[in-house]
């Protein structure tokens, strides 16, 4: 079946989607989009994490032809048109938080829907936000460091 998702900002056609294909699977496949991340396929790691017309969804749990007529974000959309990162993704990356980088796009998408939300959390609220998001490579000190940077940085 034929799919119209905006991605990005922009309206996107993806041919060929089968009934019960994945949006994890759309996007990556399909659109070219490899940031968000295939894992667990159960909605239990986070690693995939989108926005869905603005709220954080887990892309493996949603099915391509429900996305349709919807708007789509992935960590790649968080940059700008000229390609600056947003102020999570540069926080990842002074604060040393990305390890493997596999959990790391849902991390950031989780951290940037916290800080619209809350834009000074304390830790209790960042760990939270971040509770359904799981690295298997670090302690979570980086991710934590990375968030509070992010926070006191500039939108």
């Amino acid at each position: 079946m034929r799919v119209t998702i905006e991605i990005n900002g922009t309206e996107r056609v993806l041919d060929d989607v089968w009934e019960g294909e994945s949006l994890l699977y759309a996007l990556r496949e399909r659109a070219g989009l490899p940031g968000a991340k295939n894992a667990c396929e159960q909605g239990e790691c986070g690693s995939c994490t989108v926005y869905l017309d603005g709220r954080p969804v887990c892309a493996c749990l949603v099915a391509a032809g429900q996305a349709a007529g919807h708007a789509v974000r992935t960590v790649e959309g968080l940059s700008t048109v000229d390609g600056e990162l947003d102020r999570v993704q540069r926080a990842f990356l002074a604060a040393g938080a990305v390890q493997c980088g596999f959990c790391t796009p849902g991390l950031i998408v989780a951290t940037h829907d916290l800080l619209a939300r809350v834009p000074s959390p304390d830790d209790a609220q960042i760990r939270e936000a971040l509770s359904g998001n799981l690295c298997r490579c670090t302690g979570y000190e980086k991710i934590l460091d990375a968030v509070r940077l992010a926070a006191g940085s500039p939108a």
